[in-house]
Parts: C-alpha cells; sequence; structure tokens
C-alpha cells in the first residue's frame, strides 16, 4: 500500500524523463503556444544533432500525471568562446502556459543539473534578454547568477565591414597579396583595399578541419582537435544556415571563422548569427585576415537578410573586445548567466 501511495504521489506532481524523438511534435506544439509561431525546423535540427552526438546534448521532458508539459534542451560547451573547462549550456526551455507554477521549470532545470554533474561539468550557462521579465524571473528562482562575460552584438545594417561604407584598408606594399604577374610600372609603397579583399574569403569545408584544428593549436597551446570536429560538424549539418569561413593567404589557410545562425536558442524568434570560434594563424597577424573574416561574413549575412551578430568574450580578453569594437560590435540586450554547481 504505502509503494501505490507513492508511485500515486509522484505522478501528481511533476516528472522528467529524457527527450525522445516522438515527443517532437509535444514540443512544437508546447513552443508554438508560447512564442506564437511553429519552429519545427529548429527542433527537427536539434533532436537530430543530439542523435548524432548523445554525448553533448542534454535533452528532457516533463510530465504532469502523464501528461507532457515542458522540455529542455541543453548542450555541452567544450571550446567556445574561448572556455578552457567544459559547461553545459541551456539552449531552450519551455513549459505549456497551463502547467506554469507547478515547479515543471525547476525540476528540468535540476534534470540539466544531474545530467552535468554525472560527466563531471560543474558550470550551467545560459543568456536570456533584459526584456524578458519571465525568464528572468525565472532564472533567479531558479539560482542563478549574472555571468561576468560581456554578450556583444552588431545589427548587420548598421555595420560598415561589408557594406558600400566600408573603410579601406591601408595594406604595406610588404604585407600586399602577392602577384605572378609583372606590370613593369613602379608601385607605392601602399595601397588600399577592402578588408574582405586582403584574403580569398569562402565557406568552410570539411577538408578544412586539418588546418583548422593546426591554428586552433598553435593559438591555444592545447589539442583540440576533437572539439574543432564537431564544431565542424555542427558548422556543417546543425545549424539552419551554414556562414562558418576560412580565409587563405598565398595557398595556406590563414584563419577561421565559426558561427551559426538558426532561431529557437535562448527564447529567440528571429535569426541570429552567432560567433563562438575565431582564430588566425600566428604567421599571419597584422594581414587583415580578422576585418577580412568579418567583412565577408556580414556581406553573406546582407544577403541572407539575418540582421543581428552576436557573440560572448570573456572580460579578460582586451585584445579581442578590442577588435570587436573597432568592428562596429558593442554591448548586447542579451545578458550572460550561470550557475555554478557543487
Amino acid at each position: 500500500m504505502n509503494a501505490r501511495k507513492t508511485a500515486s504521489a509522484k505522478t501528481r506532481g511533476p516528472t522528467t524523463r529524457p527527450l525522445a524523438a516522438t515527443d517532437l511534435d509535444a514540443v512544437v506544439a508546447v513552443d508554438a503556444t508560447l512564442n506564437g509561431r511553429t519552429r519545427r525546423g529548429y527542433y527537427e535540427r536539434r533532436l537530430a544533432a543530439a542523435k548524432r552526438e548523445p554525448k553533448l546534448h542534454a535533452q528532457f521532458a516533463v510530465e504532469e500525471g502523464g501528461r507532457f508539459t515542458g522540455y529542455v534542451l541543453g548542450k555541452v560547451l567544450e571550446g567556445e568562446f574561448g572556455r578552457a573547462e567544459p559547461a553545459l549550456r541551456l539552449e531552450v526551455i519551455g513549459v505549456a502556459p497551463e502547467a506554469q507554477g507547478h515547479g515543471d521549470g525547476l525540476a528540468l532545470c535540476e534534470a540539466l543539473e544531474a545530467n552535468a554533474r554525472g560527466h563531471g561539468i560543474r558550470e550551467l550557462r545560459t543568456g536570456a534578454s533584459w526584456h524578458d521579465h519571465r525568464m528572468l524571473l525565472f532564472l533567479d528562482h531558479a539560482d542563478w547568477s549574472l555571468a561576468s562575460n560581456h554578450v556583444i552584438d552588431c545589427r548587420v545594417s548598421d555595420a560598415k565591414l561589408g557594406s558600400s561604407d566600408e573603410d579601406p584598408v591601408v595594406v604595406e606594399a610588404h604585407d600586399r597579396p602577392s602577384d605572378q604577374n609583372d606590370y613593369s610600372m613602379p608601385a607605392a609603397n601602399d595601397f588600399e583595399t577592402l578588408a574582405r579583399d586582403l584574403a580569398d574569403v569562402r565557406s568552410l569545408s570539411g577538408k578544412d578541419l586539418e588546418a583548422v584544428t593546426r591554428i586552433d593549436r598553435r593559438l591555444t597551446g592545447r589539442d583540440r582537435a576533437t572539439y574543432m570536429k564537431h564544431k565542424l560538424d555542427e558548422a556543417l549539418a546543425d545549424s539552419g544556415i551554414r556562414i562558418s569561413l576560412v580565409a587563405r593567404i598565398e595557398d595556406s589557410i590563414a584563419g577561421y571563422l565559426m558561427a551559426s545562425a538558426d532561431y529557437g536558442d535562448f527564447g529567440r524568434t528571429e535569426p541570429v548569427a552567432i560567433i563562438d570560434t575565431i582564430g588566425v594563424d600566428p604567421g599571419f597577424v597584422r594581414r587583415g585576415v580578422g576585418r577580412a573574416l568579418l567583412s565577408q561574413l556580414f556581406v553573406n549575412l546582407g544577403a541572407l537578410r539575418i540582421e543581428r551578430v552576436e557573440t560572448v568574450l570573456a572580460k579578460e580578453n582586451l585584445d579581442l573586445l578590442e577588435f570587436f569594437y573597432r568592428a562596429g560590435f558593442g554591448p548586447s540586450e542579451r545578458l550572460a548567466f550561470v550557475k555554478h554547481l557543487a
């Protein structure tokens, strides 16, 4: 009898379980109720990504009395935004309106925390707009804290890079791209060009993995081949739109930019490009490679009608902060949050 009473009590409150592929329709229905639009493609991609790389994803459903009432999607951060230690990112959480206030959201967060602890992860991360008062109250109630990271962004329409107003870059003669033609004419010491013309910038592909990993190793002093492979796989398969880039100078890959463009993470209802990894080979510093990558990114985003690009940086990374601020980035209306696990 006591066992039956315990089981009955449990079914009355929220219970969590791993999210399954068969939950897709229920997830989409709850999300549409909360946001007023259907984002089925986004959730299809997230569930498919979890199926391909289950160790990198934590996805849970919550039920009341056997009825689906909500979901949470989490993903392991391996090295994004310059991280050295792994964290679990809360990507999106949703609870049906009729179930809100019953503890379903907290139950989902607890499931994420238990999953993180089980994999030796001691930190949860997420982001939210300061306009999203309901989400801010929820994070506060769930004991999240404001993180020290800087979330910065730039409206594509406001950026000079990639636009007709882009300032030309003055490049010294010894830093010019090589030209095997002999025009038999003396040349000036300097010349002006657009940032994206300083290198051959094109879309990232699978064959670039070795070179990108080599650059990352030179920059970080660590072998992050597994992480870089995961990021490349995401760039080619997980993102709704492929926008990651590589830059070549003199037949060598001089830099790369890994980014995604989708809608759904952190409650977004419009596509936003997120830069999570950028690197320039030390052998090509001061050659405008970073600016070339950003310039071409803005051109591509404008053509795709993506209005905003965002990234997250540690407050100590002053060089990279200066680089992005000079490119037109500024403080975002989104805030970074963290929850440290005991």
